[in-house]
């Protein structure tokens, strides 16, 4: 039944019957939040055990150090960015561990460039007249948000299904100068889903670029967090701009946030040799070091790489079910109306819902009064401004299963009474 194709007189019946349950919906009184990728009570309780690690007189690395106190290692325990070289595809040498926060290392990465400029720099970024930075969209409204802080320029590029739509960026990169980098979530884009695919990952890395310093901030937050069976593996960013003569294009950034403890977890970074000793330069001037004990806690827990693996499992045990019922009930209640798409991610956080142009904000707005949250429409583009009004990032991950199952379900139905409301008021 689309709606578009519907006599007015059905429509306005439709209509009036959506909004019937809709009231009916609303006055159940619900609160449910989809608004941020949270991992739930139930994940973070698979990581219970390291609240008690590293444990009474375990305090020593296997190095010989004594974590509780000051020590060298700038670039975080050896034993623990051993954990995650498969992660982050590079050499445990090409590897700086942080603080809990990955977002953390991004910012004071674009602070360094703005200050110092990076290796490949003419000068500090911050004495050009204008850095521009590509923004695939929708994407990472935290991303968005530094730049907008630092006064950077933001270019918005659309996603095609497999990563940004290269023909846009190849362009603009190599014509003009002021574009010095780009955002990627390569591996389940926040919120789209995509995973780019192999040839995405070649181009980017062999791309000419007006700019010497042009710059992939990789933020692979969602490499190891499969749901499907089928999931796409990512090519490495670091090895493809090796081989094609850009070692210092990519830094590539993860975290253990949604892994472990989302507030106690471990950033971490990976680049080219020259772009490592640059960052650990002025990380150095910045702390002496991030939390060893941490940093030792999760070496404990984890143990190895297969540790890892076997939790991100208990993950999709938990996650993937929901993810599951947000589908079932979306593809029950807006299947064949014309009233939205939506993504079906392999992997990751969120699902990407595309309501009717000019609907995201009724649709947000009408779920807000029904008790659901979401995150503002239009967040998921540069400067908060979806041009068609149209992207809801949908996070199931934090309610319990029941509650997304409730909020899938409001969230339908807003989407429909959006839609109905707009296509009556189209034909007047």
């Amino acid at each position: 039944m689309d709606l578009q194709t519907l006599p007015t007189d059905s429509l306005a019946s439709f209509r009036d019957r959506i909004h019937g349950r809709y009231q009916e919906f609303r006055a159940r009184g619900l609160t449910l939040n989809l608004a941020r990728g949270k991992p739930s009570a139930e994940q973070l309780s698979l990581c219970q055990e390291l609240l008690a690690l590293p444990g009474k007189d375990d305090d020593l690395s296997a190095a010989g150090d004594d974590v509780r106190n000051y020590f060298g290692e700038a670039q975080g325990l050896c034993e623990t960015r051993a954990l995650f070289t498969g992660l982050l595809g590079a050499p445990i040498e090409q590897i700086i561990l942080g603080d809990n926060s990955s977002l953390a290392i991004m910012h004071d990465v674009i602070v360094y460039a703005l200050l110092f400029g990076l290796p490949n720099s003419p000068k500090p970024w911050s004495k050009e007249e204008q850095i521009t930075f590509l923004c695939p969209a929708p994407g990472y409204d935290r991303h968005f948000g530094i730049c907008e802080g630092f006064g950077i320029k933001m270019i918005p590029v659309p996603m095609t299904g497999s990563g940004p739509d290269l023909n846009v960026v190849e362009a603009l990169a190599a014509e003009d100068p002021t574009i010095r980098g780009m955002w990627c979530v390569p591996r389940f884009s926040n919120p789209t889903g995509d995973v780019y695919a192999e040839e995405t990952v070649e181009r980017l890395a062999a791309m000419p670029t007006a700019a010497p310093d042009f710059t992939l901030f990789w933020d692979n937050a969602y490499s190891v967090h499969i749901l499907t069976d089928d999931a796409p593996e990512l090519a490495n960013v670091l090895e493809a701009a090796e081989r094609h003569g850009n070692p210092n294009r990519p830094f590539v950034f993860g975290s253990t946030s949604k892994i472990t403890l989302a507030g106690a977890g471990i950033g971490m970074a990976a680049s080219s040799p020259d772009n490592v000793t640059w960052l650990l330069r002025h990380m150095g001037r910045r702390s002496i070091g991030p939390d060893k004990v941490n940093q030792l806690r999760h070496a404990r827990f984890l143990k190895d790489q297969d540790g890892l693996h076997a939790l991100m499992k208990a993950h999709r045990k938990i996650l993937a079910p929901k993810f599951e019922r947000v589908h079932a009930m979306f593809s029950e209640l807006l299947s064949g109306t014309g009233a939205a798409t939506w993504s079906e991610p392999t992997g990751g956080y969120f699902i990407s819902l595309d309501v009717m142009d000019g609907c995201a904000k009724r649709v947000v707005s009408l779920a807000k009064d029904a008790g659901i949250a979401v995150v503002p429409a239009g967040q998921t583009f540069p400067y908060s401004q979806d041009p068609r009004d149209r992207n809801i990032r949908i996070a199931p991950s934090f309610p319990v299963i029941a509650e997304v199952e409730q909020a899938a379900e409001g969230i339908a139905l807003c989407t429909l009474l959006a839609a109905s409301e707009k296509v009556l008021a189209e034909r007047g």
